[in-house]
């Protein structure tokens, strides 16, 4: 399998992903379409996984996140490879590929964005964003406390966490009126802050939420 994929190494799509962020470092430039490919024909395998990821390959890794089945997904596991993430692209592939569908994606949501790591921080609000969208049994108050996450962790300056952050704010406040209203009331908050992160992450987040297309779509639900 890693052979194959390094069959379809790109040096022009690994430098197109270098200028986005993605360290090209054990990189191949495989575009996603073609791993969702493979991972529709090898269909699911933990141990499949286990080999992909402990081959270091970005490529590898996303088809891992792929081809795991969240079930069989433990909290050690989870937390072994978030310690492994070292780029953006990684961390988002394996959050909403396999641990968002896993028992731990909100205990670990709470605990991640806590953390002090650039990735692991992110990955706790990427699987708040995510959780917003697709966990469809979840009730408001679930989320709630993440707004709480979310104001705390908007003073934090690094790129790919402030943009997580404002990612999983503006997804709260998609998912219907009430949540709406709350994720408005906390981006003011966050606007307030003496922090040039917190007032990008507000004046973002504010354009959208207040927007009259998100208006009309909450308005039909």
């Amino acid at each position: 399998m890693i052979s194959e994929l390094e069959a379809m190494k790109n040096d022009r799509n690994i430098a197109g992903m270098a200028r986005f962020g993605i360290n090209p470092k054990g990189t191949l430039g495989v575009p996603m379409p073609k791993l969702r490919r493979m991972a529709k024909s090898l269909g699911k395998g933990h141990q499949l996984a286990a080999g992909l990821w402990d081959s270091g390959i970005h490529e590898a890794r996303i088809l891992a996140s792929l081809v795991d089945a969240p079930s069989k997904v433990t909290e050690k596991q989870m937390e072994s490879w978030v310690s492994d993430f070292d780029s953006w692209g990684v961390c988002d592939q394996v959050c909403m590929n396999l641990f968002s569908e896993t028992p731990f994606a909100w205990k670990k949501a709470r605990e991640w964005t806590e953390r002090k790591e650039e990735f692991v921080k992110r990955a706790g609000f990427v699987l708040i964003a995510v959780l917003a969208v697709h966990d469809k049994k979840a009730e408001d108050q679930d989320f709630m406390p993440f707004l709480g996450s979310i104001k705390k962790g908007a003073t934090d300056g690094r790129n790919f966490v402030r943009k997580a952050v404002n990612w999983a704010l503006r997804q709260i406040g998609k998912r219907n009126k009430a949540l709406n209203k709350a994720a408005i009331s906390t981006a003011k908050e966050i606007r307030a802050m003496d922090s040039k992160a917190a007032r990008w992450i507000a004046a973002d987040a504010l354009r959208e939420l207040e927007s009259g297309a998100v208006g009309v779509r909450l308005s039909k639900k």
